[in-house]
């Protein structure tokens, strides 16, 4: 086992991982004189459709040195604030997922069990109305945070919505100009190396072959290196995440851009419509044991508003993950380390925090087993958090107009998400592991919206005066009210600061 650095990081696949990883490695890996090569062929194409993200996505563009206004500009990208819920607890019902957190923490106790105390003699109280994010998306209205830095009621984190090929070309720009070796060609064999299995090289159409020592697998569902090559496995998870396939289409704007997705629930999933500056992206994901793909995509293209710009593209999912992330000499990352459908918009931040553990785990030639088992003992705990937020989503629908709702609602759920909700049912507490991808104000959005009260609220706040508890949270209500209102619609602040080219007036 030798200790001497890496010297030849390979990439293989373009696309959103592939260039996410050729911006970060060649930024954060620069004083190492490492040789980045990212090998693709434009003609296989990617799936191409992740266009909404979750928070995480505003540290990560400024970590690669992107400016975020002229990210937005090249994007064609809208702010997000969070997600918009309709007919998912049941037909006609709506709530909001903010990207925000709720109210303010009092004395080291959480602000729900306030909340919920109240709420108890004032049951019109809606949560929503605590949190800024909330306010602003009910009048269409944005703001930066850093807008108003001393109001904690202002400091609150929001996400993007983008075109993704659009992203892919800004973060292929930026890696090139660092010097990142850029490869058009197929790759016609994965060479192994016979002492060990690790990947030794690989061989192009060109019939050139390309060394590494390290390989990245960005080639999507299909895992070129981390399953055909070294045949890692995969765990499914489709008894708990029915949906297994999607169409998507492209239509025309029909109204100012929303600083939020929609997400629509249908008879056999969920139908998402993320707004761009220039177009509107539109899917039905669906559970092909219950709806047919035709249907399906029929559905769609009477729902879409606007006029259709693309034809309908369908691809074909399984929910789940690969057994390993980094096997032997291969790291994968997007869609060749596993997938959980698109709900709440977490392909890219899984992309994300992939390359940050690989760069905080990264390794020498000795390719060291213990660092290797952390990597993937992290990667799996997210993926595990991560499935058990989505599940919840389809677990407490009260809707059973349909064989699919009926089977989401009776279906048995991971031992770990059933014990978070009788956690919360019980006492308002929201547990959290390790640090997960949606923290707990997310959690707290999901139950309440699904109509979960809990039986009783923390003893510390016992002591607290009814009337004092109502004082602060109308403090609270008036103060967000007041900045919703005031704050300038979405569609004026991206006219005023970051309008695409191709679109100014």
């Amino acid at each position: 086992m030798s200790h001497q650095p890496i010297k030849n990081i390979v990439i293989v696949g373009g696309g959103t991982a592939g260039w996410m990883a050729a911006a970060s490695l060649s930024q954060f890996l620069a004083h190492k004189s490492i040789n980045i090569t990212l090998i693709e062929s434009t003609s296989i194409g990617t799936v191409g459709v992740g266009e909404a993200t979750i928070p995480s996505i505003v540290q990560f563009n400024h970590s690669v040195g992107l400016d975020e206004l002229e990210f937005i500009r090249a994007t064609r990208a809208s702010f997000k604030l969070g997600i918009q819920f309709t007919n998912w607890r049941k037909p006609g019902d709506q709530f909001f997922h903010p990207f925000a957190d709720y109210g303010i923490d009092f004395s080291g106790v959480e602000f729900q069990h306030y909340f919920y105390r109240f709420k108890k003699n004032n049951p019109a109280e809606d949560l929503h109305d605590y949190s800024i994010g909330s306010q602003l998306a009910k009048h269409n209205h944005f703001a930066q945070p850093r807008e108003t830095p001393n109001n904690p009621l202002a400091d609150f984190s929001y996400a993007y919505h983008f075109d993704a090929a659009l992203y892919a070309k800004v973060l292929r720009e930026l890696s090139i100009s660092r010097g990142v070796v850029h490869i058009d060609q197929k790759i016609e064999q994965v060479n192994l190396r016979e002492s060990d299995g690790f990947i030794e090289s690989l061989l192009l159409d060109s019939g050139n072959i390309i060394a590494g020592d390290l390989f990245i697998d960005c080639t999507g569902f299909k895992g070129l290196l981390i399953e055909e090559s070294l045949h890692t496995g995969y765990e499914d998870w489709q008894q708990w995440l029915l949906c297994d396939a999607a169409v998507a289409v492209q239509s025309t704007n029909t109204e100012e851009p929303t600083p939020y997705t929609r997400v629509t629930a249908l008879d056999a999933g969920w139908m998402w419509q993320i707004p761009l500056q220039h177009r509107t992206g539109n899917g039905y994901v669906f559970c092909s044991r219950f709806l047919d793909k035709k249907i399906a995509e029929e559905t769609l293209m009477q729902r879409i508003s606007g006029n259709p710009i693309t034809a309908p593209k369908s691809f074909a999912f399984k929910a789940g993950r690969r057994k390993k992330v980094w096997n032997k000499n291969c790291y994968a990352l997007g869609l060749a380390s596993g997938f959980i459908e698109p709900l709440e918009s977490t392909s890219i931040s899984l992309i994300q925090t992939g390359i940050t553990h690989l760069l905080t785990f990264f390794p020498d030639m000795s390719f060291n087993p213990a660092m290797i088992a952390e990597v993937n003992r992290r990667h799996q705990h997210e993926m595990e958090r991560i499935r058990d937020f989505i599940v919840l989503h389809y677990k407490l629908t009260q809707r059973t107009d349909t064989e699919f709702w009926r089977y989401c609602q009776a279906m048995e759920i991971p031992s770990s998400l059933e014990h978070k909700i009788e956690l919360f049912k019980s006492c308002g507490h929201i547990l959290q592991h390790e640090p997960e991808a949606f923290e707990k104000s997310s959690w707290l959005s999901i139950y309440h919206g699904f109509g979960i009260i809990p039986e009783r609220t923390d003893n510390r706040i016992n002591g607290f005066n009814d009337d004092d508890i109502a004082t602060q949270l109308t403090k609270i209500k008036q103060t967000l009210d007041h900045a919703g209102k005031n704050a300038i619609s979405h569609a004026e602040f991206i006219r005023r600061h970051c309008t695409a080219p191709d679109f100014e007036a």
